[in-house]
Order: C-alpha cells, then sequence, then structure tokens
C-alpha cells in the first residue's frame, strides 16, 4: 500500500442501511447529476464553483512543458498556460448536483443535501493546516464535519485497540497521528451514515496494518512477503478445503494483527455490499497483493526500476481499492457490467494513479529519513534520469499533474459516452476521494513535511 495499513444480498435486493448506533449530522453529501443525456447538463458540476461550457471533445490534458519548473522560477510563477484545461475542463463539471424532475432519487441521502453553492462564489478555502506542494495541481475541498470526524475517530480506534487488537500501546501515538477519521469522512462526502463511513475506515487502517507489519515500518520485510500476503488474501477471499483442514486455516485468520483486522473489517463490508462489489474488492486487494510483491522483489535483488517500470508497479501497489467501495459506502451499486467497462476501467486506474503520486510526494522527506533505499518517483527519476533531487522532484510534481488531468478528461468523456445516473455518481465519489486524499495528505503534518526546493 502507498505509505503508510457470508456473501451480502442479490444485486437485485435493496440493502438495508446499516443500523445507526448514534445519532448521525446530516452528511456533508455531494448532490448527484442529473439524469440527462445533454452532456452540457450533467457535465457542469464536478468541482465547484462555476459551471464551464462543454467542449466537443473535451479538451486535451495539459502538456507537461506547460507547467514545468525551470531552475530559479519560484513556485509561485508556475501557472496553467491560457487556454490549457484544469479546473475548467469538462471535468470541473460532476459535483454541484441534480435538480430537476426525478433527481432526487439519485441519491439516498438526498434529504441532508445542503442547498446548491452558488456559481458567483469562490472556491472552498484550503481545510486545516499544512501546505500544499507548489505546483500540484489539485482541487481543494470543504473541511470535513468535525462531529463525524470525531465518531468515526473514536469508533476505529475501540476497533482496532478492542475488537482486533491491531498494535501494542507504544503505537498508540502513531495511530491517533495517522488522522484516519479526517481521512474518511474526506474521502467520502456521500456516505450517508457513520456506519457506511466504517466500512471504508476499517478496511483502510487493516490494509495499512498489512502493509507496516507485513512490508515496512513494523516488522515488514522483503523476505518471505508471497506466503504472508496470500495467508492473510485468504481473510478477504475464503479457502474452500476439506472439513480436516478447514480448521486450522480458520485459526490462522486470528494468528497476527493484519489477518484479524482483514478479517473483521471484510466482514462487516460483506453484510453492506452486494457480492459483486464484495468481489470487486478481493479483486483490487490482490492487484495491491502483487504490487506490494513487485516492489519487494526489487528491494530483495536492489534493482532500480526505469520510471516506466516504476509507475507499472505503483498501478497495482496503489490506493484504487479505496476509491472503488465508494458505491458501497454511499449505499447504491455500480453494475458489475458498467464497472467492468474499459473506460472505466482506465477512469479507476487513473484515479488510483494519481493519487498514489501524491502520496509519493507528501512523503518524500519522511521516506528519505528511513533505513536503506526507499523507491518513491522523485528518487527513481533522480537516479534513472539522471536528475539533481530537485528537479526530480519538481518532475515528479508534473508526472502527477499529467496523470490527475489524464484521469478528468477520462472522467468527463466517460460520462458523456454513459449519462446513467450510478455511473455519474461513481465518477463523483471517485473524484471526491481524490480529492479528499489529497487534502488528507497535505493537512497532516504530524506525517508529513515538505522538502525545501522552492
Amino acid at each position: 500500500m502507498p505509505d503508510s495499513g457470508p456473501l451480502g444480498p442479490s444485486p437485485a435486493e435493496r440493502r438495508p442501511t446499516p443500523p445507526r448506533a448514534v445519532p448521525d449530522t446530516p452528511a456533508r453529501v455531494v448532490p448527484d447529476l442529473p439524469a440527462t443525456p445533454a452532456a452540457a447538463g450533467f457535465l457542469a458540476a464536478l468541482h465547484p464553483p462555476v459551471p464551464i461550457p462543454i467542449p466537443d471533445p473535451p479538451p486535451a490534458p495539459t502538456p507537461a512543458s506547460a507547467v514545468r519548473h525551470t531552475p530559479g522560477t519560484p513556485a509561485s510563477a508556475v501557472r496553467h498556460t491560457p487556454g490549457t484545461p484544469a479546473a475548467g475542463t469538462a471535468f470541473q463539471g460532476i459535483m454541484r448536483g441534480p435538480t430537476g424532475l426525478g433527481t432526487t432519487s439519485l441519491t439516498l441521502s438526498a434529504r441532508d443535501a445542503p442547498p446548491l453553492p452558488d456559481p458567483e462564489a469562490t472556491a472552498p478555502a484550503p481545510s486545516a493546516a499544512g501546505r500544499a506542494v507548489p505546483g500540484l495541481y489539485h482541487h481543494p475541498v470543504p473541511e470535513p464535519d468535525p462531529v463525524r470526524v470525531e465518531e468515526v475517530s473514536r469508533r476505529i480506534k475501540h476497533w482496532a485497540e478492542d475488537e482486533v487488537r491491531l498494535y501494542p500501546e507504544e503505537w498508540e501515538g502513531q495511530f491517533d497521528g495517522f488522522s484516519v477519521g479526517r481521512y474518511m469522512v474526506a474521502c467520502h462526502p456521500d456516505a450517508p451514515t457513520v456506519d457506511h463511513l466504517m466500512l471504508a475506515t476499517r478496511l483502510m487502517v487493516a490494509e495499512n496494518a498489512v502493509d507496516d507489519c507485513y512490508c515496512e515500518d513494523h516488522g515488514g520485510s522483503p523476505v518471505g512477503l508471497g506466503g504472508r500476503l496470500l495467508l492473510a488474501h485468504t481473510a478477504l477471499d475464503h479457502v474452500h478445503t476439506t472439513a480436516e483442514y478447514a480448521s486450522a486455516w480458520q485459526e490462522s485468520l486470528t494468528s497476527d494483527a493484519p489477518r484479524r483486522a482483514y478479517r473483521s473489517a471484510m466482514d462487516h463490508f460483506v453484510r453492506a455490499a452486494t457480492p459483486a462489489q464484495a468481489d470487486r474488492y478481493r479483486h483490487d486487494m490482490a492487484r495491491l497483493h502483487m504490487g506490494y510483491l513487485a516492489e519487494a522483489a526489487w528491494a530483495q535483488t536492489g534493482h532500480v526500476p526505469e520510471v516506466w517500470e516504476y509507475l507499472a508497479m505503483r498501478q497495482f501497489n496503489n490506493f484504487r481499492p479505496c476509491p472503488t467501495i465508494t458505491d458501497t459506502v454511499g449505499d447504491y451499486e455500480l453494475p458489475a457490467d458498467l464497472h467492468a467497462r474499459p473506460d472505466m476501467q482506465r477512469v479507476i486506474a487513473l484515479a488510483g494513479n494519481a493519487t498514489t503520486i501524491v502520496n509519493d510526494l507528501y512523503s518524500y522527506t519522511k521516506e528519505l529519513d528511513s533505513p536503506g533505499l526507499h523507491l518513491n518517483l522523485p528518487v527513481v527519476i533522480a537516479e534513472r534520469e539522471q536528475l539533481s533531487e530537485r528537479d526530480a522532484y519538481l518532475k515528479a510534481v508534473e508526472v502527477h499533474n499529467d496523470l490527475q488531468h489524464a484521469f478528468e478528461a477520462a472522467a468527463a468523456d466517460l460520462a458523456k459516452a454513459c449519462p446513467l445516473p450510478p455511473v455519474l455518481r461513481f465518477l463523483r465519489g471517485v473524484a471526491a476521494w481524490v480529492d479528499g486524499n489529497h487534502d488528507w495528505h497535505r493537512t497532516n503534518t504530524y506525517r508529513y513535511s515538505l522538502p525545501d526546493f522552492w
């Protein structure tokens, strides 16, 4: 994972909302898109505040040369060139919400939705403390609901300490510093209840526990990683074996903290998800584990990959499992045939790639301070393209920006080609996750600090 961590009802059945253990505050819901086939209508809202007319076809992503740093250029001087798409692409639409006949049915939380943003308003101010990477293309998000953040934080700590015995007492400060409550509330603004948010929060914490304990910070090692990951994966994708050996496998699921976390988090998830959503998540986690193994193999052989090889690995060892459950957390379903569309797969892959490079950039100084060579995009660019640390880091910012623009262009294309309500809502959910992920990295000054390159 990037830096650190029984089947449900049939798809045809309506899933009941999980019971509310405590009263929820109104969600900061991102309203849904209209179900009209008119592209100019439904593509007018992904990132507030101003709807932008849709060119046909959508404009190409900003070329890297348009945002490239040159030595001595102050960060404040780095801007998109006139006429290039940034926040003003067709994609800037998909987040302002539905209006008109029949659109209230597109969200389960429409009754809690805030008023539509004023088209003349300015973009939301950056939330909390923290400095964004200069030159990094991103969208600010509203401050996450503090009541929800507090409740998710309370519940996840209880789960980690009492239900799965995830960490020893001396790691408590690091767990608190992860700020997972803020992270998940920012990434899932359309979750109808705290119970829905907890589906994502448990899985996030479990994924990071596996990363830390098996791969990196807390006793992890590339040696023997494949065996550990495979056995942990059986907590997500159960072993079907003979009665003689089934009990030994069941006992193994409680043998260490990562497996206990995977088992518990997945048990909660499958009770809320459809079978197709649960299987999608298992598939994405297998991708993640394959990425872990590639990075581990390079660590064992001392191989520094080519930049394209590193980016290929990061398409698997990345955040993909997190945004692809946005429909389960939102209490709706993107049907399997729509999820499997090649253009939807491209959108999801680009979202995972862009968010993971955000992690590489914000965790850069943290990883330089860790023992040994820790691969991240700036390090690989510096080694393979013979650039200084500063120039390699600034080029990695460009790579992120290119990926982010490509994600937004692909999402706009898909929304135009397939304007079905679950597709549009899912695209909005993935976009919200991308933005929330950046905001968490920017504001988590406990974990991250930026290099002094500007």
